[in-house]
């Protein structure tokens, strides 16, 4: 390792219009994360309450792949073709619209009446997203021209990602208690309203529980819209692009140059690399509101509340309502279920949220450890090993035994997790504007990120959900399936980080001197 030495030309004087494009495109990132760092948390209860799903069976484990993954795909796909058009129609416009598609997509998926109209919505939050990296990252990479100046703001504005999966975190708990009448943070013995869509016949249909926490936290999605549409008229366009473009020298973006000789093994490393990133995420950390559940200490929290609020007289009393009723066996044990499932859902979930705010801490460490490191590292290769090595030790142990044995434990756990796979991200959105030309760069980028992260890597979480359906007893008890779901999650990290590792022999060393083609 060695010191990367001063580069001409000097860091830029910083302006009032600098310091709004960082703002922006930090907001930009900071919800990023928090619309997808969304769905973790409340996919058991809206499939719970839209699907009549049981965690642990079938239905359940393959919506929640369908609900990580379709989104996935969607995203890729349009991704590929946002990042395309930040090269054609310039960065500014692409990001802008971006964050108004993911915000507005995430406030309407609140109103859903049923699993398709969450899917929908999912996906158009996930296009937003998969386009608004890609055009950020860009953009700040051609309003720096000193390379530690650009390495410094492409690493410490994406660390706002992970003050966004703080934010998610803390918004679901706020949520959580408002949505149940309890005192929330800061603002006490507030309930939030209930939201009812206008009933449509064979259409909208309608909410079952309109003050479902987990709707306000989709809802929530709409925040960073505001910002943005006050400062967007105070927005520059890049410098590079638009030098290059007034010039008539901006050649047209082209997907199949990024295979030519010159880029080939750049694009489909780099892509592997990205998918294995996210699948460490995706396949891993973000299985926590399915695996806390299985905790002996969740489950000794849950039995006591259960005792204390849905007592043997309450549930005989039900039992007796519902028989004199004259309901099946079968209906009054999904009556008792669901009578059980309002008592100990609030608890998980909060559970679930306190171990994504640890995470999310450890991953803004690891953020801002790895924006400091590349500026004394000049090897990428050695940068990114120093994240990788330990995690081939410290994955599998959170997972394969911190995940099944305690809380506490899973708690210290989660947060190394986080610190070592969340400063990836950070990593690969400053390695990339640095292999790819001024023309290419919104493409390569989103090639890698959105075919080989968002629809590659994001699909691990629907793998690490059906692998689990095939260990040993894996409908038996919603316990087993949680503790199923963190040894294949354990495996998942594993493997993904040493094909990570591997890999780092044939990534690229970039020119970092270099600025525009």
């Amino acid at each position: 390792m060695s010191a990367a030495p001063s580069l001409a030309p000097p860091p830029s004087k910083w302006t009032t219009v600098t310091w709004l494009v960082c703002i922006i495109a930090s907001i930009g990132f900071a919800f990023d994360i928090y619309e997808l760092l969304m769905l973790p948390l409340i996919a058991r209860p809206a499939l719970m309450e839209l699907g009549g799903f049981a965690p642990g069976t079938t239905g359940f484990s393959n919506w929640v792949g369908i609900l990580f993954y379709v989104p996935a795909v969607a995203g890729g796909i349009f991704g590929l073709l946002g990042g395309y058009l930040t090269d054609l129609l310039g960065r500014r416009r692409v990001l802008t619209w971006s964050i108004l598609l993911y915000a507005f997509a995430a406030f309407a998926a609140g109103f859903s009446t049923n699993l398709y109209m969450l899917l929908f919505f999912r996906c158009l939050v996930f296009i937003g997203v998969c386009v608004e990296f890609v055009a950020a990252v860009a953009w700040l990479a051609e309003l720096f021209k000193d390379p530690q100046e650009r390495e410094g703001v492409l690493g410490f504005t994406q660390a706002f990602s992970s003050i966004g999966g703080l934010m998610v975190a803390l918004a679901n708990g706020i949520a959580i208690a408002w949505a149940v009448g309890q005192p929330a943070p800061l603002l006490f013995g507030i309930t939030l309203p209930a939201f009812q869509l206008p009933e449509i016949p064979g259409l909208l249909g309608t909410i079952k529980d309109p003050t479902a926490a987990w709707r306000y936290t989709l809802m929530s999605g709409l925040i960073p819209a505001i910002p943005l549409i006050i400062i967007r008229p105070f927005l520059p366009e890049s410098p590079a692009w638009a030098k290059k473009r007034e010039s008539g020298t901006l050649r047209r973006p082209s997907i199949a140059e990024l295979f030519e000789p010159k880029l080939r093994r750049t694009t489909i490393v780099v892509t592997l690399m990205f998918a294995c990133s996210f699948g460490a995420a995706f396949g891993a950390i973000q299985q926590m509101p399915q695996i806390v559940p299985g905790l002996p200490d969740v489950q000794a929290e849950i039995k006591a509340a259960v005792a204390k609020d849905f007592t043997p007289e309450q549930r005989e009393a039900l039992q007796t309502k519902l028989a004199g009723e004259g309901k099946s066996e079968e209906e009054i044990k999904k009556a008792i279920g669901a009578q059980t499932g309002k008592i100990s859902g609030p608890i998980i979930q909060k559970k679930a949220s306190h171990a994504t705010k640890i995470q999310e801490i450890g991953g803004l460490i690891g953020r801002f450890a790895i924006a400091g490191l590349m500026l004394l590292i000049v090897s990428r290769r050695a940068l990114l090993r120093i994240f990788l090595i330990p995690g081939l030790v410290i994955m599998p142990l959170v997972f394969g035994w911190a995940a099944v044995t305690s809380l506490s434990y899973l708690e210290y756990g989660i947060f190394i997790a986080g610190f070592l796979t969340v400063a990836q991200f950070s990593f690969w959105g400053n390695y990339l504007p640095h292999v790819y030309p001024v023309h290419l760069r919104g493409t390569g980028e989103s090639f890698a990120a959105n075919i080989g992260g968002r629809l590659i890597g994001t699909s691990f979480a629907a793998v690490t959900q059906w692998l689990a359906l095939y260990l040993p007893n894996a409908d038996k008890s919603p316990i087993v399936a949680a503790h199923n779901v963190a040894y294949v999650a354990a495996g998942v990290a594993f493997a993904v980080y040493l094909v990570n590792f591997i890999a780092t022999f044939w990534l690229p060393e970039p020119d970092m001197t270099k600025h525009d083609d």
